[in-house]
């Protein structure tokens, strides 16, 4: 066992070679009681290059937790095909049921990478980067929930057919993004096949069995394929901008009176192709640019893609929505959604 002080909320990073006692019985809530703070476990397996998975970078998004509990009772009494390395991220917050507290940073914007730095969060993400180095990581995978509307759906940030054979296993649909900076997935694609993957609303048991059913595939692997997927298998997307509400403006669903009124349906437009003039929200009388939309290379382009038209803004040209949520906290901590256009590969690419 080893531990990096300071980080984590919890004063450490721990890393453990076993599964602690209760792990396989306890709720999401009983981790912080149970791990005390972030924890990094490594089990071997009949290939020695592990498979990294994490695990609740946010804490309020548990599905990951429930299907990695399934795979570690199914593989409780014989060896596992590869080895397992498991990183509990923020356990703190999963006590609470929160995505993060509001003392804390983002979990998944604190990787190698980020545009951010200094935190004692930023250096256990380092080391948790570093020890898998080292260990020469097969593949990584970051499983997610969201709060909107959306179809279960994998994510690169690298076009390669590596990457895209990965992201496969679990869903057809696939989203390449570049922004933002500083997420888990982005750190590992520079040591391997690194996806995230999206799993639906917390609480569903689907989400769950399907989480489980990847991992269980890609722990079975021998390698991963280089040649080209079947155009077939792959409907590819590429995040185009990420949409935020300005701190400035006060926003709702329901009081049009407010800086904001969003559309009440709005996460219902999430991966359905938006024609030009389709509304996303109504602004105040007077009230500026309330809708702001940012590209990877980190410019605002909300004029290329909003109209404001007789105090409604409308979609200025045809687009795909993304985890359009209608969770406010969300909004605030995080961003309102993302924006997509269809990505087409050449057959020069990748």
């Amino acid at each position: 066992m080893a531990d990096l002080k300071g980080a984590g909320g919890s004063g450490m990073l721990q890393i453990l070679d076993y599964v602690p006692e209760g792990l396989l019985e306890a709720q999401v809530s009983d981790l912080y009681r149970l791990l005390g703070g972030p924890t990094l476990i490594h089990l071997p397996g009949g290939r020695a290059e592990p498979l990294f998975v994490s695990t609740l970078l946010h804490g309020n998004e548990d599905t990951s937790f429930y299907a990695l509990q399934a795979l570690l009772r199914r593989y409780q009494q014989r060896p596992l095909p590869r080895a397992l390395s498991i990183f509990f991220g923020n356990v703190q917050a999963a006590e609470k049921g929160l995505r993060r507290f509001d003392d804390q940073p983002d979990y998944n914007r604190v990787w190698p990478g980020s545009e951010t730095g200094g935190t004692a969060e930023h250096a256990m993400m380092a080391r948790v980067t570093e020890e898998m180095e080292k260990r020469r990581v097969f593949a990584s995978l970051d499983i997610h929930n969201n709060t909107g509307l959306n179809p279960h759906y994998a994510c690169v940030n690298r076009i390669d057919h590596r990457y895209l054979h990965l992201a496969t296993l679990f869903s057809r649909t696939v989203v390449y993004f570049t922004r933002p900076r500083g997420v888990q997935s982005i750190a590992f694609a520079r040591l391997c096949p690194a996806v995230t993957v999206e799993c639906g609303q917390p609480g569903q048991p689907h989400g769950v069995e399907h989480a489980l059913e990847f991992m269980t595939a890609c722990l079975r692997l021998s390698d991963i394929p280089v040649h080209p997927v079947a155009p077939h298998d792959l409907e590819l997307f590429h995040t185009v901008a990420i949409v935020k509400v300005p701190e400035r403006c006060n926003f709702s669903f329901d009081d049009c009176n407010t800086d904001l009124c969003l559309v009440p349906e709005l996460d219902q437009l999430n991966f359905r192709e938006l024609p030009t003039g389709t509304e996303l929200a109504r602004k105040a009388q007077g009230e500026s640019a309330c809708l702001e939309a940012w590209d990877e290379y980190g410019k605002n382009v909300g004029a290329h893609y909003f109209a404001y038209i007789d105090g409604r803004i409308c979609t200025r040209r045809p687009v795909m929505p993304s985890m359009f949520t209608l969770n406010e906290s969300v909004i605030r901590q995080d961003c309102l959604g993302y924006l997509m256009e269809r990505y087409i590969l050449t057959p020069a690419e990748p």
